[in-house]
């Protein structure tokens, strides 16, 4: 099997979020879980995607951390679908279907960028403990923006919003403390941010999903697609706005996290970015 490292959500190598991307070869089927859990353990990122071509532009992937398979990842679709376009399996202009366990998607190829369409968006309801969650962030409940929120796109996350940059970047959370309540709460993470006052972005972004073995993630397409139903539930985006997060400062690893909304019909939210190779080669397995 061939597989890929990528950097997804940068215009350059060493930024944004690296993923492992693994192409399953033409006609086999995925290999057993626990493999797939391994493989993932060995290569050392947040999440490996396991890519199975279906049809000529249809794709099933499944995706899996170092310790167990998720639902849905937006930085290794970002990353698998332009390992895609790199092997010339698929190319601008494309519309693409995908199969995951958070849904049938689509993915569209556009000016050098891959956008993914989220899941159904879903408010879940308030955060029950507003004290809790501060302290594993370590502010205090006045450091609050507004009212944080368990929203999904596909993956359930809390969105905690600040005051100020400063603020977001000198957070320094209580690991274990906040793999507890994302137990407890049945989340992934907390989504942490704060707007742009001039306008120059939608929000700067930091991503903690301890309980899932990440402290810190420089780029998540499924927490910003939940961070745009947020937003538009505030009344701060609207119908046919564009979002621009940027995420990774604080590690090093800048992202820019792209979006396009939609409120015509029902919500819809497509997050996408850039994406750069970083290495290739063969899995003897």
């Amino acid at each position: 099997m061939k597989f890929y490292i990528a950097d997804a959500f940068t215009d350059e190598l060493f930024g944004g979020n690296p993923a492992g991307v693994v192409l399953i070869p033409e006609g086999a089927d995925f290999p057993a879980e626990s493999l797939m859990v391994r493989t993932a353990a060995e290569l050392r990122y947040s999440e490996t995607a396991f890519v199975k071509r279906l049809g000529e532009k249809a794709f099933h992937l499944r995706y899996f951390t170092p310790t167990d398979e998720v639902d849905l990842c937006g930085h290794a679709t970002i990353a698998s679908f332009g390992v895609l376009v790199e092997e010339g399996l698929i190319r601008s202009g494309d519309f693409c279907s995908l199969q995951t366990k958070a849904g049938f998607l689509q993915v569209e190829i556009r000016q050098g960028m891959v956008f993914m369409e989220m899941g159904e968006a879903a408010l879940l309801g308030p955060v029950p403990d507003l004290s809790a969650l501060a302290g594993v962030l370590g502010i205090s409940e006045s450091d609050f923006a507004m009212e944080p929120a368990i929203v999904s796109t596909g993956l359930p996350d809390i969105l905690a919003p600040v005051s100020s940059r400063e603020q977001l970047l000198a957070m320094k959370p209580d690991f274990p403390a906040m793999a507890e309540l994302s137990r407890q709460l049945s989340v992934v993470g907390v989504h942490a941010f704060c707007l742009d006052p001039t306008g120059g972005v939608t929000a700067w972004c930091r991503n903690f999903a301890p309980l899932y073995g990440i402290d810190e993630e420089a780029a998540t397409g499924t927490a910003n697609g939940a961070l745009t139903e947020y937003l538009y539930r505030q009344g701060i985006l609207k119908d046919e706005d564009r979002t621009l997060y940027l995420q990774g400062e604080s590690m090093g690893r800048p992202s820019k996290i792209h979006g396009m909304f939609s409120a015509s019909e029902k919500p819809r939210i497509r997050i996408g970015g850039s994406c750069r190779m970083l290495a290739k080669g063969e899995l003897l397995i």
